[in-house]
């Protein structure tokens, strides 16, 4: 199975278990991960906004570590497109225009409603929330995502998680479908 080009959009990127998710599912050719940096300024701002115990740098510093880590994950070029794309929200143009430009297979989103699958079908796409997406790798390649998953829970150290701990970490971040397929593996993990 080849990798899909997933581009992600912020709200993707807002929880950091989520985060480190992704990354890790780059990083072992899971996915191939695209965003731009208009969709880190919107999490960075979002972070900032509701965790004012980190500092910008700290963000900024995560952003320069995903772009130098996830292969030309950086899309660039796209804003050509955002004129002539027409979303339920205007403001999400610039997340299409970039899955457009990066020829992503999968927009990965939390807002389906957003990213009208017609529209999005014209571009040879599709939306999947974080849930659906891990749950169909689960299904289709369980044994890389559960080392991607036992790599992230072993890198938390301040609090360590126990395996149960950890899935219920990913479920309050909506993986709720993807955790239920994962139960039966928590040694695994």
């Amino acid at each position: 199975m080849q990798a899909p080009v997933v581009l992600l959009d912020a709200c993707t990127l807002y929880p950091a278990a989520l985060r480190d998710v992704l990354m890790r599912m780059a990083l072992h050719g899971l996915i191939l991960a695209r965003w731009t940096d208009a969709i880190h300024d919107e999490w960075i701002e979002a972070v900032l906004r509701d965790r004012p115990d980190l500092s910008r740098a700290q963000l900024e510093r995560t952003r320069q570590l995903m772009n130098l880590h996830a292969e030309d994950s950086l899309v660039t070029g796209h804003e050509k497109r955002i004129e002539k794309l027409d979303l339920p929200d205007s403001d999400d143009r610039h997340v299409l225009a970039a899955a457009i430009e990066a020829g992503a297979d999968v927009l990965l989103t939390w807002n389906l409603r957003d990213f009208p699958q017609a529209t999005l079908a014209a571009h040879g796409m599709t939306a999947e929330t974080p849930d659906a997406l891990l749950a169909r790798l689960c299904e289709a390649r369980r044994d890389q995502l559960l080392a991607v998953l036992r790599e992230a829970r072993s890198c938390l150290k301040n609090p360590p998680l126990t395996a149960a701990a950890y899935l219920e970490t990913l479920r309050s971040q909506g993986l709720k479908r993807t955790c239920e397929l994962l139960e039966a593996f928590l040694s695994e993990i």
